[in-house]
């Protein structure tokens, strides 16, 4: 039996719970109980470790654990030796800067002034590169208030909503400095790890799952090409013949943001018992 799979996934926060659930959408069990720090898989020879969203990268750089979940923004705060091997589509947020009266500043005004952070990693690196001479204040949270204390002139926080920011009269200025998601992570230059592909190629099924649905419906022969350019699938579309003499029967997974409008398109042609299902699992 090859080596057991050891992955970090974020044990609170909004990466927790989305991580959890794609997780078990992949086939992997999950923990039901919070207070859990380690759970063991057997049946996918894995074992999860439940972690701060911040260490994950830095247990994953150290050969520690072969691979993890966490944000984009930690992940590059860390300065790890790790890389991003693939976005989730979840817990997206803004990285960016915000200050009093924010709208009338831009980033060069930084210069000389504080900003506070959690991600002091990130941002050091972020100034750097614009040759922006601020200083640079690390706190653990609640960085909106650093400016009313006058522990600073400026933030850089993760944005989601925006609301906490302008519950303390914060105004976002500037580009973002990040977008951000979950992703997993493995040690840069790692080998090529068949355990870890098998995790990648479940997720990814998960995430084809998630944006495509099946789409089956008859059509006159005639019509068949005008209904294949409106549904053209992954490798083209299933198409066979029905008892009734002219008519065939087509399948293909479409895009589920574009579902009712396809329907609608195929009705236009004359296509007839549409049906869209949901796809639980796939492997492209």
């Amino acid at each position: 039996m090859p080596d057991q799979l050891r992955i970090a996934v974020p044990n609170k926060g909004q990466l927790a719970e989305p991580a959890a659930d794609m997780l078990r959408e992949a086939g992997y069990i999950q923990r039901k109980d919070s207070r859990d720090l380690v759970l063991v898989d057997p049946d996918n020879n894995a074992e999860f470790f439940f972690l701060r969203p911040k260490d994950i990268a830095v247990y994953v750089g150290e050969g520690i654990l072969q691979v993890g979940i966490t944000g984009r923004d930690m992940l590059l705060d860390s300065q790890a030796a790790v890389e991003e091997v693939l976005p989730l589509g979840f817990g997206g947020s803004t990285f960016r800067f915000a200050a009093p009266g924010g709208r009338d500043m831009r980033v060069e005004d930084l210069s000389g002034k504080r900003v506070a952070t959690s991600y002091s990693g990130l941002l050091t690196q972020y100034l750097r590169e614009r040759n922006i001479d601020a200083r640079v204040i690390h706190l653990d949270g609640a960085v909106e208030s650093s400016i009313q204390l006058g522990v600073a002139d400026a933030v850089a926080d993760v944005v989601s909503t925006g609301t906490t920011l302008r519950n303390a009269g914060l105004e976002t200025f500037g580009e973002p400095i990040l977008e951000s998601e979950g992703v997993v992570v493995r040690q840069y230059g790692a080998d090529t790890d068949p355990s870890v592909e098998q995790l990648l190629r479940r997720l990814r099924g998960v995430l084809v799952a998630r944006d495509y649905v099946m789409m089956d419906y008859d059509v006159h022969a005639e019509r068949l090409d005008d209904a294949v350019a409106l549904t053209p699938g992954m490798e083209g579309p299933t198409v066979s013949p029905l008892h009734r003499e002219g008519w065939v029967a087509v399948r293909a997974m479409v895009p589920r943001r574009d579902a009712q409008r396809i329907m609608d398109d195929l009705w236009g042609i004359g296509a007839r018992a549409i049906l869209v299902t949901d796809i639980y699992a796939c492997r492209l």
